[in-house]
Parts: C-alpha cells; structure tokens; sequence
C-alpha cells in the first residue's frame, strides 16, 4: 500500500515524502489529503504516522462521565441536548447528593475509577461557588480521583457569570482539584460558519485563549472539531490549523477527538448531499487527515460514543489510538441520536481493541499509562497524585 509510484499517481508525492521524512504538511496539503479518492492510500498513510507515535498501542480510561445539567443560554442550533429552562419537559439540573450517588455506585462495582468526567450546558444560575462545593464534596469523598471538567465554553461563562477573568476562574477550579479539561465547544472555529450554528457560544478567539491559560496553569486539554454538518474541507482545514498552531505557542492539547454531527433532535437541517450513505467514510477520512496534520498533538481519539463501536474499531487503522472510555453515563451523543451502548466493561473496551488487532493499554486523565498493578489498585493517578493531595 505504501508505494511511492502509487501515491505520485495519486498526486500526493510531496505529501507521501513529507509523512516519510516527518515533516509537517501545509494547510494545501489537508485539502489535498481530503480530496484524495482512494481512502485506503490515505489510511495507510495515517497509520504510518500512528505506528510511529504509538506502535499497537490503543489507550482507555475507566470513568464516569456526569452531565451536570442541560440547562443552557448557549442556544446552538445543532444542539439535542440543550433546554433552555426548567420547565421544558427533559430538562434536569444534577444536585450534590446526585452526584455523589453516581460516584458511590461506580465504587460498588468493580470499577476503580481513573477518571471523572463532568461536562454540561451553561446554565444561566449556577454560581461558581456550587462547583467548588460539587469538587469539594467529590474530593472529600475520594481525594485521590482525578477530575476532568468544563469546556473552555463552560468557563467563559463562568467568567461572565461571576464578572471575573477566565485565568481567575481556571485558578479557583485547578485549587479544588481541576486537574484535566475536556475540549468540547470548539465546534468550528469559521467565524462565519460559528455565526450560523453557534452565534451565542464564545468565539473562536476566546476558545483558543482559555486552553492556553490553561495550559499555562498546568492544566491538560483536550481538543475538538464538530464536523459534517455545514462546513466544508476548507473549514475543516483551517480548524485543524489553528489548533497545531495555538499547540505550537502553549503546548497543552493532549488529544483531539473529530466529533461528527449527529442528526437527531435539533434544529440544524442539512442538505441532502451532506447526510448521503457515504458518513462513515467521511468519518473515517476525517480521523485520518487530523492524525496527519496535528503532528504535535500526541493523540487521536476514535470516540465510540459518537462514531459506534464498529466505526471506532476501524478508526483505529486511520490513525486514532484512543477510545475513550467506559463512560457509564451519557447524554449529550445519545440525545443527538447515538445508538452505541450506554457504557461499556473494561473486558468490552479491551476485546473492542483485540479483536481490532491492538494492544490495550489503561490510562488515567491525562494520558499517563497504568502499569496492571497500578490499574487495579484503587484510585490511583500514577505521578499525578503527589500534586493533588487535600
């Protein structure tokens, strides 16, 4: 497959030497890399990169994803999740005792959780101070459970909530155990594009400002891109691009997770060519021209929640090397019309990776990987937990 000859019939010669030699590919390089016909050659390209990053290597997490509420001001039109007040039927908004509840009942099973996950909408009257008393109330309970929580989005609203600066507000959180932060809210950062499907939502100038700060805290990010809704390549592209180079300037994504649009159950109505048969290997080729493309950022994520289990699987051979985790609980993808399992075992999640043709490897919050002594003690965060004790 990896035939010289063959790629300069395809047109990708210079991509094909520069994939060989570690170079970096140009931002004409992606669109050429999205316009190339056959995805097999592109794959393989990726999984050149993949092997050379992380050999067999595909890593997991066992967590607990908690969506505290989906109650929110952002209004996006691609949204399922959202409600915009407590009256509207499905809404919800999460207390302390139910938070907690869900973390008492991961610990009586056998779960010993490397990660909690907490993510929701942007709601008009939480204070920040709740959140500190939620972190408290969790560290209390298990000091040694590393937390990953809020999108750059969640905290600039925070910020505005509480009239502060967003490092202000980063700062109080990293003081009650923020240790990691997921990347959601990116969407796509085409100012133009944002303005149509996300007009209320930070922009993308704040977006990358908040992970550099950060970044510059300490705190890991993860990164993303919602794609398959109305943008094209070129926008895919240019997202791609200034998420290497924000990565270039402050260093702290460790993993980018292509996030396709799901199209139930919200108000963004697309073209016909744009919800074709051909999604799953547009998925697929989407994965594939990030690996390529993001050469600093270290991993690609193949989200089962969101692309299904099989497409995950195949992902793995179009350069992602992650699958997230057990979940045990999510909302958001399965409002928007995911039908991948609620949460999956850690023996599910390791034979998805086998019987794909890989090695497992458990992993905690910021990509660090458990030794099996490690992953089956309880509660342990590998060289994490020296900084995160009460």
């Amino acid at each position: 497959m990896l035939d010289a000859t063959y790629y300069a019939k395809l047109g990708l010669s210079s991509i094909y030497d520069k994939v060989f030699t570690a170079r970096r590919l140009s931002r004409e390089d992606g669109l050429a890399l999205f316009a190339c016909p056959d995805i097999a050659a592109l794959g393989a390209l990726a999984m050149h990169v993949r092997a050379r990053l992380h050999g067999d290597a595909v890593y997991y997490v066992v967590n607990r994803q908690i969506n505290y509420t989906n109650i929110c001001i952002n209004d996006c039109v691609f949204c399922a999740f959202r409600r915009n007040n407590a009256g509207e039927p499905g809404a919800f908004v999460l207390s302390r005792e139910d938070i907690l509840a869900r973390l008492r009942a991961a610990d009586q099973s056998p779960l010993r959780l490397d990660e909690l996950h907490f993510v929701g909408g942007c709601h008009p009257d939480l204070p920040l101070s709740w959140f500190e008393e939620v972190f408290h109330a969790v560290r209390k309970y298990n000091p040694l459970l590393p937390v990953k929580a809020f999108t750059p989005v969640e905290i600039a609203h925070f910020a505005q909530l509480e009239n502060m600066s967003t490092l202000e507000v980063l700062k109080r959180l990293q003081a009650v155990g923020l240790v990691m932060m997921p990347g959601g809210g990116a969407e796509i950062f085409d100012e133009a594009l944002r303005r149509q499907i996300c007009p209320r939502k930070a922009d993308a100038a704040t977006w990358l400002r908040i992970s550099a700060e950060a970044h510059s805290l300490g705190i890991k990010t993860n990164c993303t891109m919602l794609f398959g809704h109305l943008e094209t390549y070129a926008h895919r592209v240019d997202h791609l691009c200034r998420l290497r180079e924000q990565q270039d300037k402050s260093g702290g994504f460790t993993c980018f997770i292509p996030l396709p649009f799901l199209t139930e159950n919200n108000a963004l109505k697309l073209p016909e060519k744009k919800s074709a048969a051909c999604r799953g290997l547009d998925q697929l080729r989407t994965v594939a021209v990030s690996r390529l493309m993001l050469d600093n950022i270290s991993h690609i994520k193949a989200y089962w929640v969101m692309l299904g289990q099989k497409t995950a699987q195949t992902a793995l051979w179009f350069g992602a090397d992650d699958v997230d985790g057990t979940i045990i609980e999510e909302h958001i993808g399965r409002m928007a019309g995911a039908d991948s399992s609620r949460g999956l075992t850690i023996r599910e999640l390791e034979e998805m990776i086998r019987d794909s043709g890989f090695r497992p490897i458990r992993r905690n919050a910021v990509f660090e990987s458990l030794s099996p002594d490690m992953a089956n003690a309880p509660h342990v965060m590998g060289d994490m937990e020296a900084g995160y004790a009460l």
